[in-house]
């Protein structure tokens, strides 16, 4: 996943009440240049969203993984309904128990952190790329300054990232930006609107360029 993040420099995050399609949301976002599809906890039902994109990744050319996993049966869940990556938006009593249920399946997770203290405990638990939320209460500049005590860590910004500020993340050091509703908006996912959803981003990748 690191790879096609290097590729890419944006994943999609999903946060929507319903995905009325996992399979056609990820053709669509797959379309407009971004492959690394983030379908999270907080849409009702995910691991039926999961198997659903999982089962049709080799078709529409998506990677899926699970966001906003806060506990180790959430991990153990979301990796049985084919999750391909694990995200969390920080770093709860369980970090370690998602960290080994994500070693044990060979696949990457990556640990939510927002200070140095919390990027260190992360790599410690063994997480393949730190996201860093919520991002836009420190900016890009935090990214550099970050990129002093841990150079050449993977750090990802998550949260109030959008086609604006994504680039300046970027030449700060990030590996990779979060794309949220900035791109899938929740009613356009709810809805269906996948040429809507392609077209957000195609926008989004031309302003990383």
């Amino acid at each position: 996943m690191l790879d096609l993040l290097r590729a890419d420099r944006v994943l999609t995050v999903v946060r929507a009440p319903e995905i009325s399609d996992a399979r056609d949301l990820c053709a669509a976002l797959v379309a407009g240049g971004i492959h690394a599809v983030e379908l999270t906890y907080t849409t009702p039902d995910l691991p039926r969203h999961l198997e659903r994109a999982a089962s049709t990744a080799a078709e529409t050319g998506a990677v899926v993984g699970a966001g906003t996993v806060q506990t180790g049966a959430h991990a153990k869940q979301a990796i049985d309904a084919g999750a391909q990556f694990l995200v969390t938006p920080g770093q709860g009593p369980e970090a370690a128990a998602i960290a080994e249920a994500a070693r044990a399946a060979g696949i990457p997770v990556v640990l939510g952190a927002f200070t140095p203290s919390e990027v260190m405990t992360a790599l410690a638990l063994g997480s393949d790329a730190v996201k860093i939320f919520p991002a836009h209460q420190l900016g890009p500049k935090y990214f550099k300054d970050l990129n002093g005590p841990f150079p050449g860590v993977p750090l990802i910004p998550s949260g109030g990232v959008n086609a604006g500020n994504a680039r300046d993340f970027l030449a700060a050091g990030a590996l990779a930006v979060s794309a949220g509703t900035d791109v899938v908006a929740p009613a356009d996912v709810v809805a269906g609107n996948w040429q809507d959803i392609t077209a957000k981003a195609e926008a989004f990748c031309k302003a990383l360029q």
